[in-house]
């Protein structure tokens, strides 16, 4: 038995990066379709859909993201947690705007590598969606169902595959 092995406390860190630019390109490009699609004459109505990344209307994206961004890494506690530090933190409501969201795994060794690569792009798919959910509850309310459908449906499989085998399988071996 393996009751207290080293191979269970030693862990490997992986950085998970997702570009500010890619997931506010494929929310335009998603929204774009939105808009186009969308049954209705009224031109202003579309070109509100089609202005998700615009001047103004990036701010609420940006904090959309960044919510996103802190449920992901709370999703991924285990393999996330952070203690607090020594000193005091402080924490405000300043909108910031990062170049890339990262999220630092500690995960054990023999985690699997296409379970990372797996995470990863459930997660981009995950910020898209949850961006468009919020940005088409403000200008199409009859979209916002299919966007949180699929952000939700993104974030069991996000932790559906953090439980999946992380070790080997061990078959006793009985001749009956």
């Amino acid at each position: 038995m393996y009751c207290c092995s080293d191979n269970q406390l030693q862990t490997k860190s992986v950085t998970l990066t997702f570009k500010r630019s890619e997931l506010i390109y494929d929310a335009e490009n998603y929204s774009f379709v939105e808009g186009d699609i969308m049954k209705t004459d009224d031109v202003h109505a579309r070109h509100q859909v089609f202005d998700i990344g615009q001047k103004g209307n990036i701010d609420r994206v940006t904090r959309v993201l960044n919510l996103a961004h802190a449920e992901c890494v709370e999703m991924l506690f285990p393999y996330t947690k952070t203690e607090i530090g020594e000193t005091q933190e402080n924490f405000d409501n300043v909108l910031t705007a990062p170049e890339a969201y990262d999220i630092v795994l500690n995960l054990p060794v023999g985690f699997s590598m296409t379970t990372v690569q797996l995470l990863n792009h459930l997660i981009h798919e995950y910020l898209v969606c949850r961006v468009l959910a919020d940005w088409m509850s403000i200008t199409n309310p009859g979209s916002q169902a299919n966007w949180e459908g699929k952000f939700k449906e993104l974030k069991s499989k996000i932790q559906t595959s953090l439980v999946s085998r992380k070790g080997k399988i061990r078959r006793k071996c009985k001749p009956f």
